[in-house]
This record gives C-alpha cells, structure tokens and sequence, in this order.
C-alpha cells in the first residue's frame, strides 16, 4: 500500500501547486468480506481527477457524490456502505472522506522519509457510523514528524484505524535480456521499486526497461546493492560466469526476502558446485536460501509466463503463503 500513497502525495504536490484541491478517502472499518482491506485510499480532486480505489468500482461514483460536501465545507465525514445488497461483496465499509492539504515542508518530509526507506504509520479517528465531525481526521507518523491532515484532530471518544506501512517492497534483477525487461515492467505495475544491475560490457540503458527506478553497471566483484528485508534479487544474465560472480558477491549481503536464480536444476547445481569449490567460505546457509529454478510451476514458457511465475513465488515467500488455487482455500481469501 505504500507505492499507493507515494502515488497519491506526487498528485497532490502537483495539484496544489495549480491551486487543486483534494480529498482523502480511506477504508478504516470492515465488517464482512470486500474486493480490499482497510488501510486502502484514494484521492479526488475537484477538477474531477482520481488516484487510487478502495473497491472494485462500485463504491467510488458514491465517494465522489458525497465528497462534494468535504470539497465545500471542509468538515470530514463518515459514510458507510452495506455491500450485503449493493456491492456483491457482502461486507460493510466505513470510508472516512477528509480534506488532504499537506504543507511544502510536510510533502518534503514525507519523500525524505520515503527515501530513507522507514517504515510510515497512519492513524485515523472516526466513528463507525454515517456522520460530519470536525474533529474526524488521520495523522501520518513519520520519525521525524507527525502530519495531521486535520489540525483540529482530536481521539477523545473516537475508535482508531491504525496501520503500519512497511518501506516499498524492493527488487533488484541482476541481468538486462528480454525476459529482465518483462520482469522489471510487471514488477513496477505492482508498485515494487525496481533496480537492473547489468555488467559494465551491456549497451541497454535505463530506457529499455519501462517502469524501473535505475539502472546499474557493476561488475560482479564490484556489486554495491542495499539488501534489507523487503528487498528481492534475482540472477538472470544466462552467463554462468556472471551469475557465478554475482552469486559469490550476494553471498557477502544480508540475505533479504528472497534471492532467486533463473536456469534448469542442473545448471543451478553445477553452479552451486562451483561456488562451494572455489570458494569454500560460502555458507550453506546462504545456498539453501537461494531459489533456483526461480518461479513456481504454472507451465510458463514465455518471458512474460516467466514474469508471472517469479513473481507469484516471490509474493508466495515473503507473504509465507503456500500456493494453492482459491478454489480449494477454505475460509476468508484475503487472511
């Protein structure tokens, strides 16, 4: 949800510099099943335009009727919809609508923030019932400041939607073929920060791969990546030379979420042998961690089919889900 907020505060930095105004709507109760959680959001302008959802599409023509009244009086309100009959997801929604001015320097703290990759909280006072009370309203939580979208934000008597946001997930591709390209485009739709490493002999630059955050050129004794818990790798530069280098130099950083290797079981097994062998101080800790082949068994053949399976498996392990198709879940989808 992080990438969604990111989203909402680069259109209301450029909003209100044309002298925009804009509305926040959160999701802050459920009661029931819905298309998405609480802790969703979305942005209305009053010059019509919109950035994010929180349903499917049944629930945002309602938002935007009833956020006329935000726009005009500034007072948040409290609007709550019973899906059991209207929306098919048979859940009830509480949907806080507030106005959204941040100030220069609030917007500037929270890119800072973002930037330093910290954890983001957000806190939202409401009463679960339809309402207008000028005391409603949420504060983000940054380490260095607390932005309150209401300064008359009160909590005496108020329930509180709290959430943590954890920084953007984080993936690095280590490699810059076709099928690099489709990793990192279908990464960057869900909102993950993407960064290519190529070897320094490459020609690709950054524009050949839509949607990524930067491009690096390192050679695999000289890789300088930042590796935290929300950040992926994945080896993909179809020379066993290289991937050996790179995975030698992984096998120095902090293993992270996930750490995947692209190639058939014999040739990850050929490779692993080889790393051990030359360089007996690669733990076999580190080894277990690494998935390779990278991706579940979907059948993919196609770089795009490809994307999907790494991708589902990286989802799969950082989420600890064990894939099973939903039709065989029992209970609640999202849980």
């Amino acid at each position: 949800m992080t990438h969604e907020l990111k989203a909402i505060f680069e259109q209301i930095e450029k909003a209100q510099k044309a002298g925009v105004k804009g509305v926040l709507a959160s999701v802050v109760a459920l009661e029931g099943s819905s298309y998405r959680r609480p802790g969703v959001r979305m942005l209305l302008l009053e010059n019509g335009m919109m950035v994010g959802a929180v349903s499917g599409g049944c629930v945002e023509k309602e938002i935007i009727r009833q956020a006329d009244s935000v726009f005009q009086s500034g007072v948040p309100k409290v609007m709550v919809y019973d899906g059991r009959y209207r929306l098919g997801c048979e859940g009830i929604l509480a949907i806080l609508i507030e106005p959204f001015a941040p100030e220069d320097d609030e917007i500037k703290s929270f890119w800072n923030h973002i930037e330093k990759r910290r954890p983001i909280g957000i806190k939202s006072y409401f009463l679960p019932s339809v309402s207008e009370n000028v005391f409603y309203g949420s504060m983000i939580e940054l380490q260095s400041e607390n932005i309150r979208l209401n300064p008359r934000l009160e909590s005496n008597n108020l329930e509180c939607f709290e959430q943590r946001m954890n920084p953007c997930f984080r993936l690095y591709i280590i490699g810059a073929e076709h099928d690099a390209v489709q990793l990192g485009h279908h990464a960057s739709l869900m909102g993950w920060e993407v960064i290519v490493v190529a070897h320094p002999t490459e020609s690709k630059t950054k524009d050949a791969f839509p949607g990524i955050q930067k491009m690096l050129h390192q050679e695999p004794e000289q890789l300088s990546i930042t590796v935290d818990e929300n950040t992926a790798v994945v080896v993909m530069t179809h020379s066993f030379a290289k991937d050996l280098g790179y995975m030698l130099s992984l096998s120095k950083f902090p293993l992270g979420a996930y750490i995947g290797l692209l190639g058939p079981s014999k040739r990850r097994e050929k490779l692993f042998d080889a790393l051990l062998e030359r360089h007996p101080e690669v733990t076999e800790a580190f080894i277990d961690t690494v998935h390779g082949p990278a991706g579940l068994d979907i059948g993919a053949e196609t770089p795009q089919e490809i994307t999907i399976s790494i991708l589902s498996e990286i989802l799969s392990v950082i989420r600890k889900k064990e894939p099973i198709g939903l039709r065989n879940k029992v209970g609640k989808i999202h849980s």
